[in-house]
Order: C-alpha cells, then structure tokens, then sequence
C-alpha cells in the first residue's frame, strides 16, 4: 500500500478527497500530508441545498491531525469555495474537521477524551500543545455540546446558587435531577437570572415543579417574577436554614463566653466546634465535654437545644405538622431572651412558607453544594483561572453534562 492511500484510510477522508502527497520530516519529527480533489466537480453550499461549480479555492490551511508513530501529523489543503445565490461566495465543508477549526476531527476526540482525564495543563503536555491551544479545543467541545442541547429545554429542578471565585462572584443554575450546571452567569444580580430563565417559553417555564434557593431575596425575585406559581415551588434550602441558625448559636457562645472570661471562668474556652455537632454526630471523646456544658445550664446551652428542636423540622410527615413543629421552636426562641436566637427566629418567621414548601418537593441545593465543591477542586487544579471566559469553559466542560464528541466520517468511526 502507498503511503498515499495509507493516509487516505488515516484521516478518514471520503470521496471526492484524495491524498496528493506526503512528506516525513526526520529532523522535525513531522510528517504533512496535502489533500487534493478532482477537477470539474460540483459543490454544494454550506448553509442550504444549492450546488454549483467550483468558483475558487480558499488559500492553503492546515490542521493538526492524530500523531504517526509519534510524528506530529498534519494536513495541508485549500478548500474549494462556492457562489450561492443567496448566500454569496463560502468555503465547502470539509470531512475532516469542522470550520474554522484547526483540528482535525479525529485529533479533537482524543483531545476530549485526554481532558475529560486530567487537567489542562496534562492534556496540553500529552497533546504537545500549548495551554491557550487546549483552552481552544475545549471552548469548541464546550460550544458544540451546548449547539446539541436542542430543543433548548428548561430542567424541571433547578437548584440555584452563588460561587465565590477569584474572578468574580458566578450564579449557578443547576439541573438537580441530573446533578450538572445548565448556566453560569456573572455577578449575583436579579436581572441576569430573571433575563435568562424569562428566554424559556412559558410552558417550560410552567413545567419547574420545584427550585431550592439559599435565602437569597436575589434569588427568590427572579424565580417569583419568571417562574408561575413560584411561591408554592421555591424551596428554601434547608441546610442554609440550619447554617444561620448555627450562627446564631455561635454568637450567643461568643458573647457568654466573653461574659464567664471576664469572671475568670474559662468553661466555653474552645468549645467552639462541639456545638455546631448535631447530637447524634457528637464525637464520643467530646460526648461528656459537652452533657457537662448542658447541664451547667449556660445560655449556649440553650440556643444549642432549640437548634436541635429546629432540626425535627425536616422530619416531619407534612405541611401542618412541620407547622406545629416550627411555631412551638418559634415561641421558645422568641421567648429565651437570647438576641441572636430571636433575631434569626424572626427571619425564619418571614419565610416559613417556602420552608415549608420542602415538604412537598423534598429537595435541597446539596446538589448546587456539591457542584460548587467540584469548581473549587478545578480551580485548585489548575492553580487558579485568570480570567472568566476560561473559568466557565472549563465548568461547562466538566460540570455541564455536554455531549461533547465529534461525529466522525462514517467510515472513520472505530
């Protein structure tokens, strides 16, 4: 077999395409091969069915391909250009890589594939690519995987949340039931969120049977403004209830403790942490440590007994019962003389509806959590993005479930 033909079969190439020739450089560890076609054929425009002849040919491009024997490859051709009537003149589409590429199709899966792999300042050394080069082929994964996302649907379970990052603070708009984000957006601004959920036609928008949310008024406008019936769907997220409860805690602990120190009694010094436990996770060694506080009868004794009643909250079987729950921890908090306890007491208070919306859609923004801890890991990773175009490539590649691989030729297929 000529190595023409061999490279032929190589690059998946299909008629009227041909291998004109090939040269292998010892030196530079390169081999190029140039691509030709017949004369006298018709083309067909790239973005409707008119055909026609050949009216030029672009100048000479060239692609990275998949490596020969450890020889960088690459392929060299001028691509035949078309007069449309109604489109005016354009290059033809080509097999072996998608326009404007300057990968082939064949070099861009395994650029995918070593990615979904490692970070990527590997791919770029397995790949022997700059990093800027990576980014590219990961933008054009990332672009063609959202192209793909059509009908463009709105997830029936939205979790939403904030991201803190180096580049600015993000909005993730998550998918809940398939645990990947659908869109990152700048800022933690109302009018973003409510411009992009507002895209969907009203029927997607009417099928959202449920949307978890820290207790942000951000948030919460933009979903009640673009979502119908959203003040039944919006779920406050239940671990972000429980999180300003535990500073509630923590305040009262900070200002008893400072009270006992100025007497001379160090008994809170360092018990930070053990109040924070619920009180089937205490660890054993700190059991005792903390009865004894208990029954010291101290005020962070206190707010650490209505944390726990608040927690019995979630356990309830329904609406009316979780109500009873709350508005009996409602009385003792307001009642306990404790400030932080009354203040966060009355914020819940405000919002006790969407609380208690948990009980009929049993959903939590841990997935949002969850998909924020796998950003931080990312960035880590790669020891920080400096900018952020790159930073939400690099989400929507790992973290936005995208079907991402080129469709190959079809004999080109393995």
């Amino acid at each position: 077999m000529r190595d023409t033909e061999l490279y032929w079969h190589l690059l998946g190439l299909v008629a009227p395409w041909t291998v004109g020739d090939v040269t292998l450089s010892i030196e530079k560890q390169r081999v190029d091969v140039w691509v030709r076609h017949d004369a006298g054929l018709s083309w067909s425009c790239p973005q409707c069915a008119h055909t026609g002849a050949l009216h030029d040919h672009s100048d000479e491009r060239t692609w990275r391909h998949l490596d020969s024997c450890m020889f960088l490859t690459y392929l060299h051709a001028r691509i035949p250009r078309v007069r449309c009537p109604e489109h005016g003149v354009l290059q033809v589409r080509v097999p072996w890589a998608e326009p404007h590429s300057r990968f082939t199709l064949l070099f861009e899966r395994l650029a995918v594939e070593v990615l979904r792999q490692c970070s990527v300042n590997g791919a770029a050394e397995i790949l022997r690519l700059t990093w800027d080069e990576v980014m590219l082929l990961m933008e054009h994964a990332v672009t063609r995987g959202q192209k793909r996302q059509h009908p463009k649907e709105l997830p029936t379970q939205l979790g939403i949340d904030e991201k803190y990052t180096s580049c600015g603070i993000l909005t993730l708009v998550n998918d809940i039931a398939c645990g990947c984000v659908t869109k990152v957006l700048p800022g933690k601004k109302k009018e973003p969120l409510k411009e992009y959920l507002a895209s969907f036609p009203l029927e997607q928008r009417a099928q959202v049977c449920a949307v978890a949310l820290d207790m942000c008024d951000t948030f919460y406008s933009a979903v009640a403004e673009t979502i119908p019936e959203a003040t039944d769907k919006i779920v406050y997220d239940r671990f972000h209830v429980m999180q300003h409860v535990s500073k509630a805690v923590n305040q009262v602990r900070r200002q008893e403790s400072a009270q006992l120190a100025r007497r001379g009694d160090e008994r809170l010094k360092g018990s930070r942490f053990v109040w924070l436990y619920s009180s089937e996770n205490v660890p054993v060694e700190q059991l005792e440590w903390l009865e004894q506080l208990k029954a010291d009868k101290l005020q962070t004794g206190r707010a650490w007994a209505l944390k726990e009643l608040l927690r019995t909250l979630w356990q309830c079987t329904d609406r009316a019962q979780a109500k009873a729950v709350f508005y009996k921890w409602y009385g003792w908090a307001i009642r306990s003389r404790l400030e932080p306890m009354k203040d966060v007491a009355q914020r819940l208070r405000g919002r006790i509806s969407n609380i208690l919306t948990y009980l009929e859609h049993r959903i939590t923004n841990a997935c949002s959590e969850g998909l924020n801890g796998a950003i931080s890991t990312l960035i880590r990773r790669a020891y920080g993005y400096r900018n952020l175009r790159n930073l939400t490539t690099v989400i929507y590649f790992y973290l936005g479930g995208l079907a991402m691989d080129p469709v190959l030729p079809t004999h080109a297929n393995p």
